[in-house]
């Protein structure tokens, strides 16, 4: 494969020219591997300990933000060479696979009552140490000068509430009898996110953008429907974007699954980008560019299970990327994560595809 030409611009500027929907030097990449993935890729060379994005010469953000948690007490319960049971500062006991790409196993909750959930709020004041002001102190600078593009993490409604502290089942029951309840989850969370990021935007950390983890659909259909979204989620949402807004910064979703009928929804209420486009899942990244690209900033929508393949994958870039990144507003992105299939050479290829093809040059 042919080498590429060096970066024209930073990250910064690059994301600045994609959220603009103008044509940046080449598609940004953002994406992220499993850790057994990053163990493959130091197995197969690169350097222990070096950050994969620095190695691949691929696209860099920052994250800050603050700890909203309940502060649970974590411990762990027991531990083998292939996993671990503990529990987390967010009430649940999970057991996480040390050694393979998947998602953790979550096994108990604390907050099982609308009882343990006011107990649960009453011990998520969003004081200052809950953030880490010596990682700021620290790194900000060298962030900036680098041209990272630097977001705000939140953490708050659907999905912190059902997969970390509630349980998924029991919350859309929650949903459905205690709505009220749900609502006063999902803003608690966002009160306090935002109250946290007011902190240190407040001493002069600024950043580009606010985004926030919400997984709302699963294979081919949605957690709920589309009246209860409107009701319950879609006005917490609205809150988190015109925070954003009004400091003159981007609000960025992440949602996993299918999440088709939701996007005229977010569009609305002014969400500036989407991820990951779940193609697995129902998603059809090119058809929803066609249809909301002038609205929205698509990241992600490259099948992840065909990431190993070396044709397949190919393919798929060739096919996806020429047309996402048409009028800019494209970041290249797997529509999950990284998979450990995919070896060191394979991402060096696939890197250096996405740069030949998703050039604007």
């Amino acid at each position: 494969m042919a080498n590429q030409c060096p970066d024209r611009l930073t990250t910064f500027e690059r994301m600045n020219r994609v959220y603009a929907h103008q044509d940046p030097d080449r598609v940004p990449i953002m994406d992220s591997p499993w850790r057994a993935t990053v163990e493959r890729w130091e197995r197969e060379g690169m350097p222990k300990g070096m950050d994969w994005r620095e190695f691949f010469g691929v696209d860099i953000t920052a994250g800050v933000g603050g700890d909203t948690s309940p502060r649970y007490e974590e411990k762990t319960i027991e531990e083998t060479e292939e996993h671990r049971i503990f529990t987390t500062k967010w009430g649940a006991t999970m057991k996480d696979f040390k050694h393979s790409a998947t998602v953790p196993e979550f096994l108990d909750f604390t907050v099982t009552t609308p009882e343990k959930w006011r107990e649960a709020k009453s011990r998520m004041t969003p004081t200052r140490d809950r953030v880490d002001w010596e990682n700021l102190r620290k790194n900000y600078k060298t962030w900036r000068e680098k041209g990272y593009w630097v977001s705000a993490g939140l953490w708050f409604g659907f999905d912190v509430a059902h997969s970390w502290m509630v349980g998924t089942e029991r919350f859309l029951e929650w949903m459905v009898l205690e709505p009220e309840l749900c609502v006063d989850i999902f803003n608690t969370y966002l009160d306090n996110s935002l109250t946290l990021a007011q902190m240190i935007w407040d001493e002069g950390y600024r950043f580009d953008a606010v985004n926030w983890p919400d997984d709302m659909g699963y294979k081919h259909k949605q957690f709920f429907s589309l009246g209860m979204y409107r009701e319950l989620l879609k006005p917490v949402h609205k809150r988190a974007v015109d925070w954003a807004h009004a400091k003159g910064i981007k609000a960025c979703l992440h949602s996993c699954g299918d999440v088709n009928p939701l996007i005229p929804e977010l569009i609305e209420i002014g969400v500036d980008s989407l991820n990951p486009l779940e193609v697995k899942a129902g998603m059809d990244p090119v058809g929803i560019k066609r249809h909301y690209g002038d609205k929205l900033v698509l990241h992600g929508g490259i099948n992840a299970l065909h990431m190993g393949e070396r044709e397949r994958i190919r393919g798929d870039i060739e096919r996806v990327v020429p047309e996402m990144k048409k009028n800019g507003g494209y970041i290249f992105a797997t529509d999950h994560s990284i998979p450990s299939d995919v070896s060191l050479q394979d991402f060096k290829e696939i890197v250096a595809l996405v740069k030949k093809v998703g050039s604007y040059e």
